[in-house]
């Protein structure tokens, strides 16, 4: 029994580590904590459990890698021609594609993809983020959808920020509580806070790009920049997007962005990344504390 559950723990160890080490891509996650924290006036924010969210919107750089993993044949549509313009460019045949990034793109957010395309590369993720890794199945149980609701399974690694995720990473205030209007720790934004206004050529900036201007827990350019898919329900047809995006001024955090179908892939719509939370030290300690006890008692 002791032995058997050293060798659990160990596997477990050895695992979490050789996952890392497989992947093409690695997201910078910010953790999200103050569980059981109040909704916002909205409706929105409330989250009973910490999680991690992605520091910065997904790259152009991050989803090539990804197409160059499982598409060399497309067989889901994940890249979108539109791309070609100021994100990514397809090379090869048919049977035997290769993308690249176009020069002084690959830190900009990706869009022109659809919540299928977003999902697919959250499953690459759980499957390990390497060559071939498996997109239908993990973190989203799709085999080959391109239609339909489908909500993430319990045992995802990686996924699609729920609605209330996403909201909670951009405005909650993590030190005072209640929450702020735009996702800069401030009730007020404009230009220099943000990618708000388009004045002609690839509207993106840099993720990141304002880092004076996090949220409170770390996050960028949740308002602005990109708009960004989330995994709300919206009728029988239409998932959830939020922040706005590079034109129209300041997103409203009161309203949802409207009229987005799941297969629509849209020039101002991108995603970020959901994931587990780290273990905390103290359950490493314990974790240590009881191997060392098994050991002793031998």
């Amino acid at each position: 029994m002791q032995k058997h559950l050293c060798s659990l723990i160990a596997v477990a160890l050895l695992t979490s580590v050789s996952y890392s080490a497989a992947q093409l891509v690695v997201h910078d996650f910010v953790e999200v904590g103050n569980p059981n924290n109040q909704a916002d006036l909205t409706g929105y924010g409330a989250v009973g459990y910490s999680f991690k969210i992605s520091k910065h919107e997904t790259t152009v750089d991050q989803y090539s890698k990804f197409l160059n993993a499982v598409a060399t044949i497309d067989y889901y549509n994940l890249y979108n021609t539109s791309m070609a313009s100021g994100a990514i460019i397809q090379n090869g045949v048919s049977n035997n594609r290769s993308y690249s990034a176009v020069v002084g793109y690959s830190k900009k957010p990706i869009s022109y993809v659809s919540w299928f395309d977003a999902a697919r590369y959250c499953n690459w993720l759980h499957n390990g983020a390497g060559a071939g890794a498996n997109t239908e199945t993990g973190a989203y149980t799709l085999n080959g959808a391109n239609s339909g609701i489908i909500m993430k399974n319990t045992d995802a690694r990686f996924w699609i920020p729920t609605e209330n995720e996403w909201y909670k990473a951009a405005y909650f205030d993590s030190i005072a509580g209640g929450y702020w209007r735009y996702a800069t720790q401030s009730n007020t934004i404009g230009d220099s806070q943000a990618n708000l206004g388009w004045s002609g050529g690839n509207p993106f900036t840099d993720v990141g790009y304002f880092s004076a201007y996090a949220s409170a827990y770390g996050t960028y350019d949740q308002s602005g920049n990109a708009s960004e898919w989330n995994d709300a329900v919206i009728g029988i047809n239409a998932r959830g997007a939020r922040g706005g995006a590079f034109f129209g001024g300041a997103p409203d955090p009161t309203v949802r962005d409207t009229s987005y179908f799941y297969n629509r892939e849209g020039g101002e719509l991108g995603f970020r990344v959901a994931s587990v939370p780290e273990p905390s030290s103290l359950s490493l300690l314990a974790l240590g504390g009881v191997v060392v006890a098994l050991r002793r008692r031998r």
